[in-house]
């Protein structure tokens, strides 16, 4: 096997595959990127078993054929070379010979017929998504995905296809994060999929704001994206998302109209002196002013006062301010809305657009 590439083009396909490789593999195969050369084009795959991405880079192949390489190790010798081309030479022994101007490196590689194969997709039911519109959803839904691996359903996206609708939530139990959109399939292709974490970052480092369509496809067990000469796969979280829906408070006793930049800001401000014990901030609302406050014995206290419009009785509520500025970050719109019906029930965040968050309330010392 034989050929020659481009160092910027190589690397960046290299970066793009290289995140799905673990540290600490017992299978020395899963340390190694598959190498497969031929009519003009390198694929390059990774995986861990549970999640696998490999993406196609122009080359100019020689001889056809494939080979294992160490992942990590081939990225760091890349990187180093200068802007220019590369010439690779694989024997059969998978020992790789890496020329680039004047340097020359040795590394020795494993038979591609060791690596695992990628996922059968007979049957799989198949949807066409806009790239930007996905990415706007994982914006607005993965940073409420749960940490804790004792709820393994929680630790993922929840794509839920039905009646020409893609719902996406993510939640950890204290905060709820929810997306609807319309996208069309036909009917028979109604299903409810978790995407993995893992799944769900390599998938957001692959999404272009102006790539086109990308494709879906789910099966029993797997999940894939086909977009940008790039191919993810991932097994599916098994088991039911628990039912959101009961989670979201009824109607509202007030909205609120936010700014979302000058909030984020505030909360973000007095929260350098919300305690890691208590770590919450206080939103205290009076005729036309909103007081956001923290306030730690051991520590000092902080407060800031903004100018709102707010008619109704006195009230305050306390949130965790990670789980406050984590929306306010990731949407776009300028003008936030803060639905509460009291001091002991959630909160919810929501914009313009079908999306909202849920936010459970902390106690209040007043």
């Amino acid at each position: 096997m034989k050929f020659q590439i481009d160092r910027d083009a190589f690397l960046a396909g290299l970066q793009q595959v290289q995140h799905v490789v673990s540290t600490r593999t017992t299978l020395p195969i899963l340390s190694n990127v598959l190498i497969q050369a031929t009519d003009g084009m390198l694929r390059l795959t990774t995986t861990d078993l549970d999640v696998g991405v490999s993406v196609s880079v122009k080359a100019n192949v020689e001889e056809d054929g494939s080979t294992t390489l160490p992942a990590r190790r081939l990225v760091t010798i890349i990187r180093e070379l200068p802007s220019t081309e590369i010439q690779i030479d694989i024997d059969a022994d998978n020992a790789a010979s890496i020329r680039c101007g004047p340097s020359f490196f040795k590394i020795l590689g494993l038979n591609s017929e060791e690596f695992p194969p990628p996922p059968d997709l007979e049957g799989a039911r198949e949807f066409t998504i806009p790239q930007k519109l996905l990415k706007d959803s994982l914006k607005k839904t993965s940073y409420a995905i749960s940490t804790d691996e004792t709820r393994y359903v929680l630790n993922g996206i929840n794509c839920s296809f039905k009646n020409n609708t893609l719902i996406m939530v993510a939640t950890d139990g204290r905060r709820l994060a929810m997306v609807e959109s319309e996208v069309e399939f036909p009917a028979g292709n109604e299903v409810d999929v978790i995407i993995p974490t893992k799944a769900v970052n390599e998938l957001q480092r692959l999404l272009k704001e102006d790539g086109g369509d990308l494709r879906m496809r789910v099966t029993d067990n797997q999940v894939t994206f086909e977009l940008n000469n790039s191919h993810l796969y991932s097994k599916r979280i098994e088991g039911n998302y628990p039912n959101y829906r009961q989670v979201i408070p009824g109607a509202p006793n007030h909205r609120i109209n936010l700014e979302r930049e000058v909030l984020l800001n505030a909360v973000h401000r007095v929260s350098l002196l919300a305690s890691d014990k208590s770590n919450s901030v206080k939103l205290r609302f009076e005729e036309d002013q909103l007081q956001i406050s923290a306030n730690s014995p051991e520590i000092g206290e902080a407060s800031e006062t903004l100018a709102i419009n707010y008619k109704g009785s006195p009230m305050s509520i306390a949130f965790n301010p990670e789980f406050t500025m984590a929306p306010l970050r990731n949407l776009d719109q300028d003008t936030v809305y803060l639905d509460l019906i009291d001091e002991m029930s959630p909160g919810v965040f929501k914009i313009d657009e079908p999306f909202l968050y849920v936010i459970m309330p902390m106690r209040v010392s007043h």
